[in-house]
Formats: C-alpha cells, sequence, structure tokens
C-alpha cells in the first residue's frame, strides 16, 4: 500500500525537478526594433529641352478646285472625248466634247456678208460727206445737204459697228461648239453621250482640278495655342505663318506619306463641336503618289517650339499638378510644377523643376512627404 504511494510522488518529484532546471538554465530573448525596408522605386533626372510642339488631326482630300462643265451654245453631240468619263484625266485646253457647228457656221457666214456689206456702205458714205464738205466750203452746195450727208454717215458707223458685233458674237458660237477643257484635272461624273442633243446651261460633267488637293483638318479652339497662327484670322494665310503639315494614310497595305501647308482657316466656328476647321492645301502634282479625292488621312501639324520643357511621362504627375523630388537623402518632397501640355503618354512641364532634379516615374499609392525610398535610375 504504502510502495505504491511512493511510486507515484517519486516520478513527479523528478519531472517538476527537470522541468525547474530547464526553465532555469533557457537563454533568454531580448525584444530588438524592426527596421524597414525602404521602397524602391525608378526615377529620372531632369533635362530641360528644346520641344517641337505637333498637333493632330484627321480629314478627307477634297479638290481645290471644282467645276461643272456647261456648253454656251445648243446642239447635237458629234463626237466626245473618251477621256470623259468619270476618272478621266485630261490636259488643260484639251478637247472634250464636240457640238454640231453646221448652223452656227451658217450664222457666222451671214453675219459675215452682212459685214462686208456695212463696210462698203460706211465708205460710201464717208467719200459722199467729205465731197459735200469740200463743195460746202466753196458755196456749192447748200447746208441741209451736208447734214443729210453727215446723218447718213453716222447711220452707216452704227450699222457697222452693229455688224462686226454680229459677226465676232457668230464667230464665237462657232468656237464654242468645241468644249475645252478649262485645267488639268479629272472627271467626277458626266451626262451625256454621243447624238444626245443637249442645251445652253445643262450640265453635262463635273471635273476637278489634280494640281493642287485640300484637307479640312478640325482642331479644337484650345490646340490653336500650339500653332503659330494669329487669333481671329480671315482668309488665307501670309506665306510667313503656313505651318508645314504632313499626311499620312495606310492604303493597299503601304504607308504613303505628302507634305503641304496649312492655308487658311474657316471663318466659322463649329457650334456643336467647338472645333475650329483648318485647311491644309498639298501640291499634288509634286508627288511621286497622287493624293486621290476622297482619301482618309492622318495629319500631323507642326507648331510652335518651345524651349527649357521637361518632358516626363504621365505616371509622374500627381493630383493638383505636382511630381515627387527625390532629395539628397532619398526622401520623397511633393513639388507644384506648371505644365504646357499632356501629349500622348507624356506630361510637358514648362515650369517648376531644375536640371538634375531627380523625379519620382513610379506610380506610387500612397505617398508620404520625407518618406525614405531607394530610387533606381530608369534608364527609359
Amino acid at each position: 500500500m504504502m510502495r505504491s504511494f511512493i511510486i507515484p510522488v517519486g516520478i513527479v518529484l523528478i519531472f517538476s525537478f527537470g522541468a525547474a532546471t530547464l526553465m532555469a538554465t533557457a537563454p533568454v530573448l531580448k525584444p530588438t526594433a524592426q527596421t524597414a525596408l525602404p521602397t524602391t522605386i525608378r526615377i529620372r533626372e531632369v533635362t530641360p529641352q528644346r520641344v517641337q510642339l505637333v498637333v493632330h488631326s484627321q480629314g478627307t482630300v477634297m479638290p481645290s478646285t471644282e467645276s461643272q462643265l456647261i456648253p454656251e451654245v445648243s446642239g447635237r453631240i458629234m463626237w466626245m472625248s473618251p477621256k470623259l468619263v468619270a476618272g478621266g484625266y485630261f490636259e488643260a485646253g484639251e478637247t472634250l466634247l464636240q457640238v454640231d457647228e453646221i448652223d452656227y457656221q451658217n450664222s457666222k457666214d451671214r453675219a459675215e456678208s452682212s459685214l462686208t456689206r456695212a463696210k462698203a456702205e460706211q465708205q460710201h458714205a464717208r467719200f459722199e460727206f467729205q465731197r459735200l464738205k469740200s463743195l460746202e466750203a466753196r458755196q456749192l452746195t447748200s447746208r441741209s445737204q451736208l447734214e443729210n450727208a453727215l446723218r447718213a454717215l453716222k447711220v452707216a458707223d452704227a450699222t457697222l459697228q452693229d455688224a462686226r458685233v454680229s459677226f465676232d458674237q457668230a464667230s464665237k458660237n462657232v468656237q464654242r461648239t468645241t468644249i475645252r477643257a478649262p485645267f488639268t484635272g479629272l472627271v467626277r461624273s458626266e451626262n451625256v453621250d454621243i447624238g444626245q442633243f443637249i442645251s445652253r446651261g445643262s450640265v453635262i460633267a463635273t471635273l476637278y482640278a489634280s494640281d493642287l488637293v485640300e484637307v479640312r483638318l478640325p482642331i479644337a479652339d484650345r490646340q490653336l495655342a500650339y500653332l503659330n497662327l494669329p487669333a481671329m484670322v480671315r482668309g488665307e494665310l501670309p506665306a510667313a505663318m503656313q505651318p508645314d503639315v504632313t499626311l499620312t494614310t495606310q492604303y493597299a497595305g503601304q504607308k504613303f506619306t505628302w507634305h503641304g501647308k496649312i492655308v487658311r482657316t474657316e471663318a466659322e466656328i463649329d457650334i456643336s463641336s467647338r472645333m475650329v476647321q483648318l485647311v491644309a492645301r498639298v501640291p499634288d502634282v509634286s508627288e511621286d503618289t497622287p493624293l486621290s479625292v476622297g482619301l482618309f488621312v492622318n495629319a500631323e501639324i507642326q507648331g510652335l517650339s518651345a524651349e527649357n520643357i521637361v518632358v516626363l511621362p504621365r505616371s509622374a504627375l500627381r493630383n493638383n499638378n505636382q511630381v515627387l523630388i527625390v532629395d539628397s537623402e532619398n526622401k520623397l518632397r511633393f513639388r507644384p510644377i506648371e505644365p504646357l501640355r499632356l501629349y500622348q503618354d507624356n506630361v510637358l512641364i514648362k515650369a517648376g523643376l531644375n536640371k538634375g532634379d531627380r523625379v519620382c516615374v513610379s506610380p506610387i499609392q500612397t505617398a508620404i512627404d520625407g518618406m525614405t525610398v531607394n530610387p533606381i535610375l530608369d534608364d527609359a
């Protein structure tokens, strides 16, 4: 009985002694302060530079000169040029259409006969007036006879003048039976064919010139500040103030480029979009690849040249026009700046930064003024 009691008590005492010994000899942990690792960010060093501003737009190519081909005489079409078809190309002065000229040639012949008769009568009247004037000076004829001769001369002069006008008109009508191209260009549409009777003043075709083409480019009024254009100018711009424009497009799997000038601004501002229409003119004859009417093109207009501009990615811009600067102790500091323009993926800054400043370009979600960072120079 005693033995069964002593053995368990002894075991408990042994384990208690062992636990006390382990606790007494265990190492003591000393608390240490945890040091936070600085956030790694990308930076760019500020280098002011000269920047050429550009403005982008889009538009459709239009002819600079477009007119309707209208005959000045009536008649039946006897001949048509094979170039008088939609898309046909012609040179200035080239014959496009021939109207039957028989009636007009007959009118010209009759007018020529009348002119010959009027010349003969006028010469006779003049001779008669000179003869009576000589007789009147020697008092061999009456004053009334001389006055009648003078009246006959004036009537003959008027008849001759009328005959000349009629002959000139008949000659012009004969010439007008041959309809020629007023300029070098292409045919947009035609409405007649051989054998058809056309009337004076009717539209037989629509033509447009190919030497110059124009493109209307809508520009937001706020972007006009980036172009060297006079405010509220009317009509054609002076040659020295016409900005360069580059037109590009993708057509048939190839990229094409043309160069021109902004020649004028349209007087009206679109009331719905607040856009100003600039007109670019391209000398199409000087290009290796013609600029087709109706083609949709992208335009890049050369603007002002700005000095001491800092170009940074948009990610560097913070709220309220601020950027984060890394000082000499690698601490973040907020710096207010004055942006000039947001262009594509960059921000152009005109004031607030100095050469050599280190600007944070990493998108930090929470930035605290005075926060220590680990800056890494951005190679881009």
